[in-house]
């Protein structure tokens, strides 16, 4: 049994997370930081964001414990809910260590990475929506688009440590640039975590 409808509670949770997970992609994306007062604005925006998305979260786990019957296996809705809730994490924490370290400018390598993580949650938005009107083989392509983006951001990852080594002479600006581009990176693996969820899903309900 997969989502009678949209109407179903736990589809519109899902969908809620999937475009919450957006939109907090989209501001990530989009913020402009002109100066290092601006990254206080961004990192707390970030939080609310990231705070929306565990109430619903919460919400999921409330109406499992309540549910006798469920649309799809429990532990996949939860795995679903939790995966979408990394990727939002990571991008909250990325938030917060760009204040942390006063980083105003944006290279080219954390520009990379952050749009290949935006096209990830618009391909995790698309394919929940498919999932909640009962689409799980087209579900798939979504799922193999996100991968293909998780293997770009390894591939930025890779350059954009060499580059880090060659250009930056100060160690204290080498951990940090390195750091923030790990943590990009471990977002991209939570997009990928959700894509093999989602395959485990059409797995199971095809």
């Amino acid at each position: 049994m997969v989502f009678k409808s949209k109407k179903d509670k736990f589809a519109n949770l899902l969908i809620n997370i999937s475009q919450n997970l957006k939109e907090s992609a989209d501001y990530f994306a989009d913020y402009k930081l002109a100066n290092v007062s601006d990254l206080k604005v961004f990192s707390d925006k970030m939080k609310e964001l990231e705070t929306k998305g565990d109430s619903y979260v919460h919400e999921v786990i409330k109406e499992l414990n309540n549910a006798f019957i469920t649309p799809l296996e429990r532990e996949d809705i939860l795995a679903l809910a939790m995966s979408m809730d990394d990727v939002l994490d990571g991008l909250e924490h990325s938030s917060a260590m760009l204040e942390m370290y006063s980083i105003i400018n944006a290279d080219e390598y954390m520009l990379k990475f952050v749009e290949a993580i935006r096209e990830c949650t618009y391909e995790i938005e698309k394919a929940v929506d498919l999932l909640s009107t009962k689409k799980l083989p087209q579900i798939r392509e979504h799922a193999i688009k996100i991968k293909d983006l998780e293997s770009l951001c390894d591939g930025i990852r890779r350059q954009s440590i060499k580059n880090l080594f060659t250009v930056e002479k100060d160690p204290i600006r080498i951990m940090q640039y390195k750091e923030v581009y790990e943590e990009l990176e471990e977002i991209a693996d939570s997009c990928q975590a959700v894509a093999n969820t989602l395959e485990t899903i059409i797995m199971k309900n095809a």
